[in-house]
Formats: structure tokens, sequence, C-alpha cells
């Protein structure tokens, strides 16, 4: 288990960075899952019309899955606190989700005799900043791994984020999982030929 602490356009201080240690690690720490690698990026906003400047972005890397939690509150200190709350509710999703799931299947074809394929592809991202506000301001490289349809519902709740892109793996085909305004999800489906 490694944490890397680090500020975006501010300096972190060493109680700062303690605390935030201290929080996320221990919150990595209560569901025992190795191994877990976390991010940590502390950044203030600047729009003074905002009520929570104070942001805690955090990013857990373990075994081809990423779960990524992201908290702004009042102060620095409360944003740590929360996203560290976030982060043992994630884990626990993460831990029944997946891990619990892939125990149960490994049971069910020991006793069914049949092997079965455990290829677990990374998923590892690359990120780019541009300075230019009028530009594309992020460019994020991924190999579009093999899923089922669950498989991408497990993820894209893992992630936070409003859309996952993946292949399936039936058809080979790319799918576009999106979280709906109105609840659940969407699917856009890659048409052939």
């Amino acid at each position: 288990m490694s944490i890397t602490v680090t500020g975006r356009k501010m300096p972190v201080t060493d109680a700062l960075r303690q605390y935030a240690e201290e929080k996320i690690g221990n919150s990595m720490k209560v569901m025992d899952i190795d191994p877990l690698v976390a991010e940590v990026v502390l950044f203030v906003e600047k729009n003074p019309a905002n009520p929570r400047p104070a942001c805690c972005e955090v990013t857990l890397r373990t075994k081809g899955h990423i779960i990524r939690v992201e908290e702004c509150e009042e102060d620095m200190y409360a944003a740590i606190d929360v996203a560290a709350a976030k982060v043992v509710r994630q884990l626990r999703k993460y831990k029944t989700k997946v891990i619990d799931r892939k125990l149960r299947a490994t049971d069910e074809s020991a006793r069914a005799i049949e092997p079965t394929a455990a290829g677990e592809l990374d998923v590892e991202g690359l990120m780019e900043e541009l300075a230019s506000d009028d530009e594309v301001v992020r460019v994020k490289e991924i190999a579009f791994e093999p899923l089922t349809e669950e498989e991408a519902l497990v993820k894209i709740d893992l992630l936070g984020h409003d859309f996952f892109a993946y292949t399936d793996r039936d058809s080979g085909l790319v799918n576009v999982l999106y979280r709906r305004d109105d609840g659940g999800y969407g699917l856009l489906k890659q048409t052939e030929g």
C-alpha cells in the first residue's frame, strides 16, 4: 500500500500531507485489499462564488481497476475527511462487487470442474494538460478492454464517471455506457458494418 500526496498549483505542508496520508491510509487499511496504490491530489478552486473551494481528489489503483473519489469542502481538512469516508464506501463496493464475485465464480467453476479464463487487462490512462483554453485541455489514451455489460456497470460505478467506453466481449465492437440524468444507465452500441 503506497500513498502519494501532491498539490495542484498549491504547496502541501507537512501537516497537511501527514493528515491526508493518515486518513486515506486508514480508509485503505479497513478493506485490506492488496496491492493498492493511492494518489491524492489537493487543490483550491479560485472561483470566489464557490462556497466549497478546497478539493481532495483520490485515485486508487488495484489489479486492473481504478477507483476515483473527488470531494470539495470549505477547508482542506474537511475535504480530506469526506473523501476518506467516500473511499471506504467505494472500496467496500469494489470488494463486494468485484472480488467477492470472482471468488463465487471460482467456487462455482470448481464445482462444475470447468476451467475459467481469468485474463485481466490493465486500463492505464495517459493524461496530458494543454495550456490553451480554446483547445482540447485533456487527452486520455486508453486500451479498450473486452468486458461484458455487467462488468462495465461495475467499472463505471467504481470510477464515479458519467460515461465509460469499452469493447463488448461477445461482439468485439465499441460500446459506451453512460449515466442518465433521470436515473439508470444508457448504452450506445456500435453498429456492425
